[in-house]
């Protein structure tokens, strides 16, 4: 068995042992520590949606932008997961909107594509979140709603609240087609209907 206080610290994390880690981290632990592929402890409570463990970690300073080998941050990760109290969380601890994941995209763009309309819905509508950020495959948070959702109610609505906040509907991809043509080459009626309602404004 391997007491490396290292291990048996990463391991508490996964475990969601809250005690220990606290005990290890009043000892002076590192709290931004990291396993071998570059996960610090706080993202591995993030994959684990362990809000009391991430809450924990971040009083003890835990970095919410530090990056693992894919580029995954806490921030990042819980926003394209959907765990809507983890970004709130780390919005509050210095979220910074201009770390980007492995598509050079912000936390906003998966979260959209994904259909989780409440983490949508508060990134937004945060005060300077680049909501019409464009990733590396040519693609806004509205894009990636239309192309990579399924045109039901769940990403109109997503789409809705991206309008409402003021997104740009025209920014097109790299093959000049605009989110419109795309949601009429799908036949997303509902969403086509919704994009038409907004240009006419």
């Amino acid at each position: 068995m391997n007491t490396h206080p290292q291990t048996n610290l990463l391991e508490a994390v996964q475990k969601n042992q809250l005690l220990f880690v606290e005990e290890e981290l009043k000892k002076g632990a590192n709290v931004n520590l990291t396993d071998k592929n570059g996960k610090s402890l706080l993202l591995i409570a993030t994959h684990n949606n362990n809000f009391e463990m991430a809450k924990l970690l971040v009083s003890y300073k835990a970095d919410v932008n530090q990056q693992d080998k894919i580029q995954d941050s806490p921030f990042l990760y819980a926003g394209a997961a959907g765990h809507l109290k983890l970004v709130q969380l780390y919005l509050s601890h210095g979220a910074r909107f201009d770390v980007f994941n492995r598509y050079n995209g912000t936390a906003l763009i998966p979260a959209s594509e994904r259909g989780h309309l409440e983490v949508v819905k508060l990134l937004a509508n945060t005060k300077g979140f680049p909501i019409d950020h464009v990733n590396r495959l040519g693609w806004t948070a509205l894009m990636e709603a239309v192309i990579l959702g399924d045109g039901t109610q769940k990403f109109v609505n997503v789409i809705q609240t991206l309008i409402d906040a003021g997104c740009n509907i025209n920014i097109a991809d790299y093959d000049k087609k605009t989110p419109l043509a795309h949601a009429k080459a799908k036949g997303y009626s509902d969403i086509v209907q919704l994009l038409e309602k907004t240009s006419k404004k």
